[in-house]
């Protein structure tokens, strides 16, 4: 009776202390969690309640000349480094595979064969030795060992670590879905950026071969005023220096046109070769009328802000997955199959047969500290996925009011620049009839030729400016990636 009692004491110590320890490890540190603001001034500029979005539109809508469309369609299939993120979201997709993999049983087939000689002085020769088996047959020597059967593994997931974990691979999958819809944005803007670039260089161009012929026709008159001895060598000279001068700016912008060839086909994924494009008409294209709508749908339409928040997400719920580390893990593994030491005896059921499932409950009780580093090290990166989708959120804000400024600024700049390349454009007609009746200096005709050179440059590159801008306004709503 006393043993029975004593038995039954040591028992119930030893469940208490099993409930004990599985509670001192179930413990986690307490870390205070930081939510992300989502708030954002209520318009542009002035308040208005047009939700109108131009990012709504599609590319093929928004951008209307069909050369470039023709290279932005040839990169969405040629781009390398569009591929490689593509390839990156496969590797994505493999981890939540992996993760759901996990949170399922394992379930494998064994088979196996073995060979055990045994002492006959041991415990198991004995026995083996004086037991027959049927018939007065006796345990083969040495003793062979078939076995065929199932093996099965399964952690049940009561703390949703495994659930968990799985999420947060699923919404990074996610999240690498939308870095390669804020790439495409990106590429277009990108390819649309060089393309216009190409056109203004091609106007420059013609701008210098139009004024290398004006500064030529001045040269003779200057020649012919030199043998008519008005003026001197010296005006000849700086007539020669001054053609000299824009003639070396043709190979200049030569050279530029083919770096942005070159630019534009390692964009679209090829070697180089001649871009198709139509430069005439440059200065008169006007920018797309653009709807900025309200600064809250940079939310749905930023692709980097969507971005941002599955990762903000996936790091959330990190955190419960290393939370979950700290308490106990309850696994259960079963088997099923025949074992016998005569193959022709694994058909005889129940003989062969046999069978087990077990369950085990482990936590944590000394050494703790690599589940802190990760719970701590997950509690970071949370942090700082917090911070990340504030600043990107932030830095979208910007770029709409930066570029909201350019295209009214440059609209600006671009009718004054035009009027003052009219007002030069007639000062050269001008300078040469008072050159040629003695009543200007040549100085004076060099000084408006060249500016007036400068201001058709000038007017070239405010146009280029202004298709940018509109281009990368239609970036920052987040256009380009439908």
């Amino acid at each position: 009776m006393r043993n029975r009692t004593n038995s039954r004491m040591n028992t119930h110590l030893s469940i208490g202390f099993l409930l004990g320890a599985l509670t001192f490890t179930s413990c986690a540190p307490k870390l205070q969690m930081c939510e992300e603001s989502k708030a954002v001034p209520p318009a542009y500029q002035q308040p208005t309640s047009d939700t109108t979005n131009t990012a709504k539109v599609k590319w093929k809508t928004f951008f209307t000349d069909p050369d470039l469309n023709a290279l932005i369609d040839t990169a969405l299939t040629n781009n390398q480094e569009l591929n490689i993120v593509m390839q990156e979201i496969e590797v994505a997709r493999a981890e939540v595979r992996a993760r759901k993999g996990e949170y399922l049983p394992f379930v494998g087939l064994q088979a196996g064969a073995a060979t055990e000689k045994v002492g006959r002085s041991t415990r198991n020769g004995a026995v083996e030795e004086n037991l027959q088996i049927a018939d007065d047959t006796k345990f083969p020597d040495p003793l062979p060992d078939y076995l065929l059967g199932v093996h099965a593994t399964w952690e049940i997931d009561i703390w949703k670590k495994l659930r968990n974990a799985k999420k947060s691979a699923f919404m990074r999958y996610i999240a690498s879905v939308e870095g390669k819809n804020f790439l495409v944005t990106n590429l277009i803007a990108e390819i649309a950026d060089s393309y216009y670039e190409l056109l203004a260089l091609d106007n420059q161009l013609l701008i210098v071969q139009q004024n290398i012929e004006i500064q030529r026709n001045a040269l003779e008159v200057v020649r012919v005023q030199k043998a008519a001895a008005r003026v001197t060598e010296l005006a000849v000279r700086r007539f020669e220096a001054e053609v000299f001068h824009t003639r070396s700016l043709q190979f200049e912008i030569q050279q530029r046109i083919t770096e942005t060839e070159n630019r534009l086909n390692f964009l679209v994924g090829r070697y180089p070769q001649p871009i198709q494009r139509r430069a005439q008409g440059f200065n008169t294209l006007v920018p797309d009328t653009l709807y900025t709508g309200l600064p809250v749908q940079l939310l749905e339409n930023r692709t980097d802000v969507k971005q941002a928040e599955l990762e903000l997400t996936a790091a959330k719920l990190d955190v419960k997955v290393a939370k979950a580390r700290f308490y106990p893990s309850l696994g259960v593994s079963a088997g099923l199959g025949v074992q016998a030491f005569d193959p022709s005896y694994l058909t005889k059921t129940p003989a062969s047969l046999l069978y087990s499932i077990t369950g085990d409950l482990m936590a944590p009780l000394i050494n703790r500290n690599a589940i802190k580093a990760m719970y701590y090290t997950a509690s970071a990166k949370q942090l700082q996925a917090v911070y990340n989708y504030e600043r990107t959120l932030l830095n979208a804000y910007v770029e709409v009011a930066n570029q909201l400024a350019m295209i009214r600024n440059m609209k600006a700049s671009y009718e004054l620049k035009a009027q003052r390349v009219d007002a030069l454009t007639e000062s050269i007609t001008i300078s040469n009839s008072l050159f040629r009746s003695a009543r200007a200096d040549y100085m004076e005709v060099l000084l408006t030729q060249r500016d007036a050179l400068d201001s058709r440059f000038e007017l070239v590159e405010t146009q280029r400016e202004r298709m940018n801008a509109m281009v990368n306004m239609y970036r920052a709503l987040g256009g380009g990636w439908r």
